[in-house]
């Protein structure tokens, strides 16, 4: 009874994107933090250019400098990625262009740069990383305002649904998305809490944990032509996962195969 007035409401909350802004979402494969590899940094320029050169849209992640610059980096701490030690949002953007990635000459790019480099020729997913007590507002004014201008195929998204929350206010042109997850790492275990995070951010699409699918919940938005996008897609398995329960994968590894 409790599922069926969540679906209920959702149909009641939850907009239905229009197809002609939203399309371009089920088109493409991307690549997780762009095509990168032992040799590659994770969200790197190079892994920017290897995507492209592969016909694959990519997925990004964007921390925000002390100084308050979107940078093109995952890690909320800098040791996995740069060897340095501390915490990413500690240093300026000409300290953490300072650094280069473990083993590569490569360095942490601004979204500006990630931009002129793209420049359109394949979409880009940008997710804005958040976590409890964090000001993700500030981060979401800085790319809102790198991507003024910008003319390629993208879209916002983020685990925290004050994102796509505050994009549709503030930014009504940008497609918005909302990240989600059900295992411990995520915030949304509870059905309540997923449906919550739903009618808040009101998203264009969502990006699903393959883990997760197929559920009820997904397959219902789905056939309401919300797009809905999964990840992380690493395997033949997870490749037919996404194949039937989703429109477009976000992929790495052996899941581009």
């Amino acid at each position: 009874m409790r599922l069926s007035l969540y679906r209920a409401l959702d149909r009641l909350i939850v907009r239905q994107p229009d197809p002609a802004r939203v399309g371009w979402l089920r088109q493409w494969t991307y690549a997780h933090r762009g095509l990168h590899g032992e040799t590659v940094p994770e969200n790197s320029l190079a892994a920017a250019r290897g995507a492209i050169a592969a016909g694959l849209g990519i997925e990004c992640d964007i921390q925000r400098s002390r100084d308050d610059w979107p940078m093109v980096f995952h890690d909320w701490e800098l040791s996995r990625l740069t060897g340095a030690d501390g915490d990413t949002g500690d240093l300026t953007k000409e300290e953490l262009q300072g650094l280069h990635y473990t083993r590569s000459e490569e360095r942490p790019a601004t979204l500006a740069e990630l931009l002129e480099l793209v420049a359109g020729q394949v979409p880009l997913l940008i997710e804005i990383k958040s976590k409890r007590g964090y000001d993700v507002i500030r981060t979401c004014r800085e790319v809102r305002d790198a991507l003024t201008g910008y003319k390629g195929d993208h879209a916002v998204m983020s685990f925290d649904p004050r994102v796509a929350r505050w994009l549709r206010r503030h930014s009504p042109g940008t497609v918005a998305g909302l990240v989600m997850r059900e295992d411990k790492y995520g915030y949304t275990q509870k059905p309540w809490e997923r449906h919550m995070a739903l009618w808040l951010a009101r998203p264009d699409f969502l990006a699903y944990h393959v883990a997760a699918l197929p559920n009820p919940m997904v397959a219902d938005l789905r056939e309401r032509g919300l797009p809905i996008l999964t990840w992380t897609v690493k395997s033949p398995d997870t490749r037919e996962t996404a194949r039937r329960y989703a429109d477009a994968s976000i992929a790495e590894g052996a899941g581009l195969a």
